[in-house]
Formats: C-alpha cells, sequence, structure tokens
C-alpha cells in the first residue's frame, strides 16, 4: 500500500486529484525550482481512511440527502465532533508523526493547511472556508490541527459555500500540508495580472494572517508587464478597540513605513511571473519574507476581468482610492456598518461598507451589490470570493466609514479601485 504522506518535492505530490490542488500546485512550484518551505503533503486517502475507521461514511452521506434541516445540522455536527474528538486511526498515527518529527527536526515550529480536492480550483477557491494552524510547538498540537483541518470540511460556512457551487462534502476529502513555519519579517500576496495587464503585489510586516484575513491594510506595490514599478502606497496600522456591543472592531492609526525595498518588489514580481508559466494563467500568490528570503506558501488560478467605463454623471462625484478586488462595477445604496454586529442591517442590492473585510463577510456576497472597507487588500480571501462571486471590491479605503454617508448611492468600481458616492 502507497503511504498517505509524501515529501513536497516527490513526483507525486503535483497530483491534484490524490492531494488536493493546493498541494499539487505547491509541489510543481518546487520542482520548477521555484523556493517554497518544503514539507509534507498527506493525501485525501488518509481522510477517507480515518473516516472508515470512525464509522463516520454513512452519516456524510446524510448531511446533504437528509430530508429534514435538523437532521443534516445534527448529521454535520457529528462529523464536527467525530473528527475532533476520536483519536487518529494507528495506521496513520505513524506516518503523520514521522512527517511532524522531519519538519520540526531543527526546533523549527510547524504548520498545517488544508488542500481540500475541490480547494484553489478556477471555480471554487475556498479561500478562507477552511483551517490553518501556524507556530504549531508539539506533537499534541500538531495531532489536533490534523484533526480540525479534515473537520474543517464540515464547518457551517464551507457547507455553505459548497452548496452554491452544488458540491455534496460525501463526494470530496480533505487531503493536508505539513510544513516547517516560515518566521516571517514581511509576508503578502501578489496577482499576477490585472485587467490593465499590471501585476500587484501586498506586503505586511509579520506574518500574512493578516493580510489573507482582512484585518490590516497592506502596502500595495503595482508592476508593469516588464517588472519596472509604477506606483506604490503604504499600508496603515491599525489597533483593535470594542465595539459598542463589547466585540472587538479597529480604530484608525498612521501609516507605517515601507516593508519592501526595491530589488525585493523586483524579485517578487519575477516570481509571479515564473508562477504563471508552472500553473499555465493567470495566478494569485501567498509569500513569506524571512531571514534566508522570500518563500511561495500558494499559488491558485485567478480570474481576471475587463474594465468597465462608468457613465460620465459618476465622473465628477466624490471619490475615494483603494486596492481593486479585481472585477466588477456596481452601484447601490450605501450601508454603512462598524462591526460585524450590524450585518443584518444590509439588504440585498445594497453596497456594504466598513472597517474589516473578513472571511465573516463571504455569506453578505452573495446579495450584496458590491463591498467597500477600509482594511484589506487585492489578495485576501474576501477579495479571491469576490472575484470567484463576480462581486466587484475596493479594499483599503481610508476613511471610507467616515466619509460615505449612510443611505447615499454608491458606485463601486471593482478594476479600478475607485468608490464614488452621490447623496
Amino acid at each position: 500500500m502507497e503511504s498517505p504522506v509524501v515529501a513536497l518535492d516527490a513526483a507525486e505530490a503535483a497530483d491534484p486529484k490524490r492531494f488536493g490542488p493546493k498541494a499539487a500546485n505547491l509541489a510543481a512550484l518546487g520542482r520548477a525550482g521555484l523556493p517554497v518551505p518544503g514539507g509534507y503533503a498527506v493525501d485525501a486517502g488518509a481522510y477517507r481512511m480515518q473516516l472508515a475507521a470512525l464509522g463516520l461514511d454513512a452519516t456524510a452521506r446524510e448531511v446533504f440527502a437528509a430530508d429534514d434541516r435538523p437532521r443534516a445540522r445534527r448529521c454535520a455536527l457529528d462529523m464536527k465532533l467525530g473528527l475532533m474528538e476520536k483519536p487518529i486511526a494507528p495506521q496513520l498515527l505513524e506516518p503523520l508523526l514521522a512527517a511532524w518529527r522531519e519538519v520540526t527536526a531543527s526546533g523549527r515550529r510547524g504548520v498545517v493547511r488544508s488542500s481540500a480536492l475541490v480547494e484553489d480550483r478556477a471555480d471554487s477557491s475556498f479561500a478562507g472556508q477552511f483551517e490553518s494552524f501556524l507556530e504549531l510547538q508539539d506533537e499534541g498540537e500538531f495531532l489536533v490541527a490534523v484533526r480540525a483541518c479534515w473537520a474543517a470540511l464540515w464547518s457551517t460556512r464551507a457547507l455553505r459555500y459548497m452548496a452554491t457551487h452544488d458540491l455534496d462534502p460525501a463526494d470530496t476529502a480533505m487531503a493536508l500540508i505539513v510544513q516547517p513555519l516560515v518566521a516571517a519579517r514581511v509576508s503578502g500576496g501578489g496577482l499576477s495580472r490585472t485587467a490593465e495587464g499590471d501585476r500587484v503585489i501586498n506586503a505586511a510586516p509579520g506574518l500574512g494572517s493578516a493580510i489573507a484575513q482582512g484585518e490590516v491594510a497592506p502596502d500595495r506595490y503595482v508592476l508593469d508587464r516588464g517588472g519596472s514599478l509604477k506606483e506604490s502606497a503604504l499600508g496603515r496600522k491599525y489597533h483593535g478597540v470594542a465595539c459598542v456591543h463589547g466585540k472587538k472592531m479597529l480604530s484608525r492609526s498612521l501609516a507605517g513605513s515601507r516593508c519592501l525595498d526595491g530589488e525585493q518588489v523586483a524579485e517578487l514580481g519575477l516570481l509571479l511571473r515564473k508562477c504563471e508559466e508552472v500553473i499555465g494563467g493567470p495566478v494569485e500568490i501567498e509569500w513569506a519574507l524571512d531571514d534566508a528570503g522570500i518563500k511561495l506558501l500558494q499559488a491558485r488560478p485567478l480570474r481576471v476581468a475587463e474594465p468597465t467605463v462608468p457613465d460620465e454623471i459618476w465622473l465628477e462625484r466624490p471619490r475615494l482610492d483603494g486596492h481593486p478586488s479585481g472585477i466588477g462595477w456596481a452601484s447601490g445604496r450605501a450601508r454603512v456598518v462598524n462591526c460585524e454586529c450590524e450585518l443584518e442591517r444590509v439588504a440585498p442590492g445594497d453596497v456594504l461598507v466598513t472597517t474589516v473585510a473578513g472571511p465573516a463577510l463571504g455569506p453578505v456576497l452573495a446579495h450584496v451589490a458590491g463591498v467597500v472597507a477600509e482594511l484589506g487588500g487585492s489578495t485576501s480571501h474576501l477579495a479571491s470570493l469576490a472575484r470567484e462571486r463576480g462581486v466587484p471590491m475596493v479594499l483599503g479605503v481610508h476613511d471610507a466609514t467616515r466619509r460615505i454617508p449612510d443611505g447615499a448611492t454608491v458606485a463601486v468600481d471593482g478594476v479600478a479601485g475607485v468608490v464614488r458616492w452621490m447623496q
């Protein structure tokens, strides 16, 4: 029997049907000579073996097949609890721990990331819908992270996403990536192509989760197809405070300092071009910079839209600029929401204007005309979901919640990164 765990630099790791597109793309980048952290891929067969060992196969089939919703919810909960609370099958435990010990042999901390078979495809990115666990310190934390990534296939947000794409979770599986942690000084993302033919790089200090979760306004660097820097804009630092409902929100602060020098920006531009060649089309990447240099963490297909020419009536209206999600143009009534507690105020056809562009806004994309946020960048998870759904979005718009009046008619250009409004 073939091992369920293989090194990411092995030829078989590039098989997306076995290891998921995320792991397969990363393996392909590494085999092409691009800088990746290394590590191991755990195949979808391991997940299926775990389901069989726990006797959960029949329960999985009932989640979407059950006639009544309470029964379906109960089955989904049984899947999550079973995968989270029951021990890992003995035949899987040894190869999993061997991979963990190899990854952390030099004292480095470890990472476990999802690589679902339905993830990072051109028509279903699942950006931010599953789980990644960073800075794992010991075997106990590692095994919990493995079980949590498996269970994430049955989370409420993942099930909702699958339902919108006519996917049955019982027909797919969750593969995993086990890697050493990149002790990043700077992290970010990149788009290999925009509607104008440029390349875009986002960057922020520290680990990249803050950019992916839309919790920071990152630096933005735009390069032409030749690799020359066309424009750059500094990110801004925010700090956490409590909203009126007692939950965390963010207040504004001043711009920070530039995260990348010219040589690093040029290197990332070159890596974007090479990733395009490996993946075979426009790509979105995640990367991290440690003391040894830049490492590529992920690459997935990128949808590129054509720009829209707005009606002349909008050109004389007040405007704010930000990071474009890269797709769409729409107008609607502005609904200014200062924290997630107020999302119920957002009606179908509204343009949501808010502070944080995090994955919690994912369900809102199903009925809003557009989104404007003070935080986030073109490579955040929410921007990926917006491109997939065709929802125009502009992120990193300074003072949007203060400048745009609630109830005003707003136009959102998700390609140009421009927001305009009229009373």
